[in-house]
């Protein structure tokens, strides 16, 4: 056991081992020219520079310190991601990201790189071919249900599409085409996925996603045949390639473009707050709506009604009840008045016979006028039976005109539902129309077959 512990390799410490590599590579390379690519060109805010100088099969990160910049200002601001300069430093290990660097003191432009020419001719032969013509692009679904994501699948450009994503819309789904986004081999997989998705025809619109990079990084989406892949697919295709500053071959083609993938969503979906206002104004605008519907039929129905309001045979009723009564009124008022003048007259003849006539001669016209009064009062009688025979022959005829009267000999009154209108005649039923049936003791619904 002892002997297996003492032929043990000498294990080093991360930062052992990273010191160890710091002094090799420094003392090997004390100061060093370079040519390459600028990507990712970026001026903090202590006022260093940093960027990536890159060529075909490789990459190094670069520093360029301010008070090594003395002498260049008017260089650095012509710098730009895609210009080929050539720099001179010391490279540099910085332990804490195991990373090694060039600290650049010298910087010297060379001339636009070759990604950047070739992303220029490709873009001005599709130009002229119309490629990016407004009259190309397809119209972008609104409120899209199924959408086809194309991107690579464990990418943090996928994460944030989906996470931003649950934030608007509703009912919606994903379909996605897993692909490589950087190198030769993503190329032919982004075509081929592009490809697919229109074979499918499943999804409503494409995302063509992937996150920062730099001109390198994000070459394949600068390539003719994804270009024209994108141009033909059928299904609309809205891109979120890399930063709000980078714009691709893709984004020129494709019938929208995204400044991120984080910015994708927004151009899909309203927010789900929004949408859930919307759909609530939508539905006030809509009881308002019917409210000043309803209002407007109701008042179209109180003028129908008081336009024929004189065939309502209620109307009849009542209107031959009041004349009815009025003349009641009448004819006890003229009746009073009569009985009031004959008593008066019979009074004052009375008075005078007395005044004339001996009380023996008075007895016995006394006697005839009391004769005289039983006839008045039994021709009265007579009259008021009479009066009164008539006013129930005419309350008679009008309780006829009660059209709930033959209820009460076992007929019924049948009544439309929808209109209200009392049935005279078959023509009026229609097959499967509800009817209200009215009897002696309540209604009921029925439905014509």
């Amino acid at each position: 056991m002892n002997k297996i512990i003492n032929s043990s390799p000498y294990i080093f410490s991360v930062s052992e081992l990273t010191q160890g590599i710091k002094d090799i590579l420094e003392s090997k390379f004390p100061f060093v020219w370079v040519k390459g690519q600028i990507s990712n060109y970026t001026v903090a805010s202590s006022g260093h520079i940093y960027f990536t100088l890159k060529d075909e099969g490789a990459c190094l990160d670069i520093v360029w310190f301010k008070g090594n910049q003395l002498g260049f200002s008017k260089l650095k601001t012509l710098l730009k991601d895609g210009q080929e300069i050539l720099c001179a430093g010391k490279l540099n290990v910085y332990p804490p990201r195991g990373r090694y660097q060039l600290i650049i003191e010298f910087v010297q432009e060379v001339g636009i790189g070759n990604l950047f020419l070739a992303f220029e001719r490709l873009k001005e032969k599709l130009a002229q071919e119309g490629l990016f013509s407004p009259d190309t692009k397809k119209e972008i679904p609104f409120n899209p249900t199924v959408v086809g994501v194309i991107t690579a699948p464990n990418s943090a450009a996928l994460q944030d599409f989906l996470t931003i994503s649950s934030q608007y819309g509703i009912e919606k789904r994903f379909i996605l085409y897993p692909t490589s986004v950087q190198g030769e081999e993503s190329i032919s997989q982004i075509v081929k996925a592009i490809e697919i998705a229109n074979i499918h025809a499943k999804a409503e619109v494409l995302v063509l996603i992937r996150g920062g990079g730099s001109l390198e990084d994000l070459w394949s989406f600068n390539t003719e045949e994804v270009a024209r892949a994108v141009f033909s697919s059928k299904i609309p295709i809205i891109t979120g390639i890399g930063h709000e500053i980078d714009t691709t071959i893709a984004d020129l083609v494709a019938d929208k473009r995204a400044s991120t993938p984080s910015h994708v969503p927004q151009l899909l979906w309203m927010k789900k707050q929004e949408l859930f206002s919307k759909v609530q104004q939508l539905e006030e605008n809509l009881w308002q709506a019917i409210d000043g519907f309803l209002y407007k039929k109701e008042h179209n129905l109180s003028n129908k009604i008081r336009e024929f309001s004189f065939l309502n045979p209620f109307k009849k009723i009542e209107s031959l009840e009041n004349k009815f009564n009025s003349f009641q009124l009448i004819l006890e008022n003229k009746f009073n008045l009569f009985l009031t003048k004959k008593i008066k007259d019979f009074n004052a003849l009375e008075q005078k016979i007395v005044s004339f006539f001996s009380p023996k001669y008075f007895k016995l016209y006394f006697q005839k006028l009391k004769g005289l009064e039983e006839n008045l009062i039994q021709n009265c009688l007579q009259l008021l039976t009479k009066k009164e025979n008539q006013l129930k022959l005419l309350n008679n005829q009008i309780s006829n005109l009660d059209p709930f009267l033959p209820l009460n000999r076992g007929y019924s009154l049948v009544k439309i539902k929808s209109s209200g209108e009392i049935v005279k005649s078959v023509c009026q039923l229609k097959t499967g129309e509800k009817v209200e049936i009215r009897v002696q003791d309540g209604t009921k619904e029925a439905k014509i077959c």
